[in-house]
């Protein structure tokens, strides 16, 4: 629930709108998982259409529980490789052309790929309805021209526009806040509310059956640097350690990883596990492991990191500038912040290996205080004031 109070009347509860190209269960990530949950929990005193892609078989619209999902384009490959697909985004930014016939008091969209902000700025000047657009990650200049070469001077000045747009920006953690007043001064209307996590369920989750030392949960793309984590792990056993991982998540990184894997010698002991979707299941196999390891470039905030932390885990990440989640795992007193690369990783599980039980003894307490911040319920209130419903 989102709010105390009297639930309003069906014929007063406000139509909000969330527009999203990708959402859970049909695409698992932590921006995806955010809009289940915010969905079904805003849902409680409001109408909540959910547009999106046509994930599912069947007709364009169907409801779940009290919210109802629009196919407002049909199903689209998301990657080109390891990047994101430009004609994905123009089809989808023409999709939402749609909501031009649809009824909404509020409307929140998620901010890649960027090409339906201008759309949906349109439709919502046209009905006279304010835009909020939640932001997870700012592209600095420097990012955009590694992932794209030349064209990622345009594609900054894209972005540099679509920022702009929005009446309000829904920042999912306050250093995504900080980077976005940096670009749009210390005037632009800018809400914090980070991705949360499902305290109950994690709470009431068991471990799983299969242990193993390390864990990493992502989507299998370039920058998570799964990669960086076998190197490290092909270190730990020329040392003498067995040391075994769980890899869970899939991308167009997964062929690559398991080559890597095989060409390292350390196959035997690496589970790719890439059929993992309920979010009971990844909670269970994370309390499975002994140590949580996210290797990761960038991170808009790291959610995995924090049900990591949830679970009892002590987390390693890495310093990268553009890696958020450092910041949580900062604040954990079992997280630990080493330097971007393999050996930096290795030492760092070596370490934590030898004082395992002394941080999960020490390190309950602040870790709880830490994740009360983050419940589901506790965002859903922060974005329906920012959504005025």
């Amino acid at each position: 629930m989102v709010a105390s109070g009297p639930v309003v009347s069906e014929q007063k509860r406000p139509v909000v709108a969330l527009v999203s190209d990708a959402i859970y269960p049909y695409f698992c990530g932590g921006k995806e998982l955010r809009y289940y949950e915010l969905a079904r929990r805003l849902a409680a005193n409001a109408t909540v259409d959910v547009y999106t892609m046509h994930w599912w078989e069947g007709p364009r619209r169907h409801t779940d529980g009290a919210v109802t999902f629009h196919a407002i384009s049909r199903l689209r490959p998301m990657y080109v490789g390891n990047r994101r697909s430009f004609p994905e985004a123009i089809f989808f930014a023409l999709g939402c052309l749609r909501l031009l016939w649809c009824h909404f008091d509020a409307l929140d969209a998620d901010q890649f790929p960027h090409f339906h902000v201008l759309t949906l700025r349109l439709v919502t000047w046209i009905k006279r309805k304010p835009l909020s657009v939640t932001w997870h990650e700012v592209w600095e200049k420097s990012y955009w021209r590694e992932y794209l070469g030349w064209a990622g001077y345009l594609a900054w000045a894209f972005e540099w526009l679509v920022l702009h747009l929005p009446d309000n920006i829904i920042a999912a953690s306050p250093q995504t806040a900080a980077r976005l007043r940096v670009v749009l001064g210390p005037q632009a209307s800018i809400t914090v509310a980070p991705n949360g996590i499902d305290l109950e369920a994690i709470c009431s989750s068991y471990p799983d059956a299969a242990p193993t030392d390390l864990i990493v949960v992502g989507r299998l793309i370039e920058h998570k640097r799964v990669g960086m984590l076998l190197d490290a792990l092909a270190l730990l056993h020329a040392e003498g350690l067995p040391i075994t991982c769980r890899v869970i998540g899939d991308g167009p990184e997964r062929l690559a990883l398991h080559e890597r894997a095989r060409t390292l010698g350390v196959d035997h002991a690496v589970d790719f596990r890439h059929d993992v979707r309920e979010q009971k299941d990844i909670y269970s196999l994370m309390k499975a492991a002994k140590i949580a390891v996210f290797p990761t470039a960038r991170e808009g905030f790291g959610i995995a990191a924090l049900e990591a932390i949830a679970c009892g885990l002590p987390v390693i990440t890495t310093s990268a500038p553009d890696n958020l989640a450092r910041h949580l795992v900062e604040q954990s007193a079992r997280g630990v912040v080493c330097e971007q690369s393999a050996v930096a990783i290795a030492s760092a599980v070596r370490r934590m290996l030898e004082d395992l039980d002394a941080r999960a003894r020490d390190g309950h307490a602040q870790d709880q205080s830490l994740l009360a911040q983050y419940s589901w319920a506790a965002v859903t209130g922060q974005v329906a004031q920012a959504l005025q419903i």
